[in-house]
């Protein structure tokens, strides 16, 4: 399922020469004793004591904060591997446009910090901002449905929420509305030559997280034990994971290295099918899987989030991830390429593509054989009295069909890579209409998929209800409304009759695996 939701977002910043916070009171730290403070420094990230430093200074300073911090740093027992880190920009989405010509799902918090920040003010001392916008972000990852309502009809909507603050260089006071797991909000178009930006959360509490390229199921273990958040982070080869501890202890708690190692193996298989690895063109960004409350699991801008009890967090960290569907069919939603095969009618239907060769990746009955869709199909497209038009079909298992075949037709002709070819082949073309202009790239996709299979399908599509002209309202999270001409079915057919392509020696719409 995919759910669009809008964003809320809040900033507060407070000037470092402030003496009073934007919600009008007296703030807990003096900014002008902490920057008087940092002369005791070697910079203003307070990362290490100035040269020459001497045990008599500590009775100088003005703020206890960072004169705790001075003596921590003087005795050899400051522990700052994640409270004080430069940390460099994530590739913008424009990158990611770039290279697969997708657009949401892909982490907006992946500068990970594995710092957790208390509700109330909270020192952060930044260094050189380069001219860079940066922010910090603070989500709500445990966020519960608004009482008094189902947690379906939650007016707050089922997505994601999060404070955003806005940095300066030096010394920021900041007033964390809720405390949580603390990100950097650092995007750049230019990753491989922005500047690393140095950011030191002095007051913050260390959550950690687990790197599965780098760490050990030890300290998997270990940063479970320890952790101060009800959330913990895993960075993962091609993922990020935001699941509540509890949760992680119950279903993963010996084997957090192979629970990261699943996910990536959905992601190589789902990358292999859209050519991505084919063409050298995975994206430098990571997917965001995490924990919601109000609905069983869904994609939206920010990713694809999974139910937090029992039954669903199972399928989302259990032993069995790899070939579970709802995990590949909802991850398959942040794959789908819109428009050029996500026109309006498909949003249920282009991610199950993803969805259906990673299950027979990891070996499972095709779903479309064990529920009969293939059948149902045949029965409720093709030997009907009056063919509907393909979009118009309700199941969206049975509008999956025709689209299937065409990857066991390439299978039989030992072309595995057909949709891979294809993206690739959209992904170096402009799309051909959004909106209700959409539908074009259902023909374009009739005309591509001819070409590379080197083959006259008009039958085939002629059979399934691509070629139906007349006026069509569809409903696919958006109203749709095409309108079907003679002169595009012609078109079409022209296109492919001039290519003297060879038939198929058999029916291609009764195949099934």
């Amino acid at each position: 399922m995919i759910k669009t939701l809008k964003t809320w977002t809040f900033a507060t910043t407070l000037c470092c020469l402030a003496t009073t916070s934007s919600f009008g009171q007296v703030p807990s730290y003096s900014t002008q004793a902490i920057t008087k403070d940092l002369k005791f420094f070697s910079d203003w990230t307070a990362s290490q004591l100035a040269d020459g430093f001497k045990n008599k200074q500590l009775k100088q300073f003005s703020s206890p904060e960072i004169r705790h911090l001075a003596e921590q740093m003087k005795n050899g027992t400051y522990e700052s591997h994640y409270l004080l880190n430069t940390y460099a920009p994530i590739p913008s989405n424009k990158i990611l446009e770039e290279k697969l010509k997708l657009y949401n799902g892909y982490s907006r918090y992946e500068n990970i910090t594995g710092v957790y920040l208390e509700q109330g003010e909270q020192i952060v001392l930044v260094g050189d901002l380069h001219g860079r916008k940066v922010s910090l972000l603070i989500a709500d990852w445990m966020r519960q449905p608004t009482p008094g309502f189902e947690p379906t009809k939650d007016p707050n909507g089922w997505g994601l929420k999060k404070q955003e603050i806005r940095l300066h260089e030096g010394v920021n006071v900041i007033h964390v509305e809720k405390a949580g797991n603390v990100y950097v909000d650092y995007f750049a178009d230019d990753p491989e030559t922005a500047p690393g930006i140095t950011i030191h959360f002095v007051t913050g509490k260390v959550n950690g997280y687990f790197d599965a390229e780098k760490q050990n199921n030890e300290d998997w273990k270990y940063l479970l034990d320890h952790a101060v958040s009800p959330i913990m982070d895993v960075k993962t080869r091609y993922m990020q994971l935001a699941y509540p501890v509890e949760f992680l202890k119950k279903f993963r708690y010996e084997d957090g290295k192979e629970l990261a190692q699943a996910y990536d193996k959905i992601m190589e298989q789902q990358y292999t099918f859209n050519g991505a690895i084919k063409y050298n063109r995975i994206p430098p960004k990571r997917i965001l899987a995490r924990v919601n409350f109000n609905y069983f699991m869904f994609r939206d801008g920010d990713g694809v989030a999974f139910l937090g009890n029992d039954g669903t967090m199972k399928s989302a960290l259990g032993p069995n991830i790899y070939s579970d569907w709802g995990v590949n069919h909802e991850i398959g939603h942040v794959m789908q390429m819109s428009p050029q095969l996500t026109w309006g009618g498909m949003t249920e239907v282009s991610n199950n593509l993803f969805t259906m060769y990673v299950a027979r990746q990891a070996g499972q009955p095709s779903r479309l054989s064990k529920y009969k869709n293939y059948d149902h199909a045949r029965k409720n497209i093709i030997e009907t009295a009056e063919k509907p038009f393909i979009m118009c079909v309700k199941d969206p298992f049975e509008k999956l069909v025709p689209f299937w075949q065409l990857y066991l037709f390439a299978q039989e002709k030992g072309y595995p890579d057909f949709y891979a070819d294809l993206m690739e082949y959209m992904r170096n073309h402009p799309d051909k209409g959004k909106g209700n202009a959409s539908i074009n790239n259902m023909y374009e996709f009739i005309k591509i998929s001819c070409d590379l299979l080197q083959t006259d399908l008009t039958a085939f599509f002629e059979s399934w209800g691509f070629f139906v002209t007349g006026t069509f309202d569809v409903g696919d999270y958006a109203n749709y409304r095409f309108n079907i001409t003679d002169k595009m079915v012609k078109e079409t057919k022209d296109y492919i009759a001039a290519k003297a392509y060879p038939k198929p020696e058999k029916d291609l719409t009764k195949l099934t695996d």
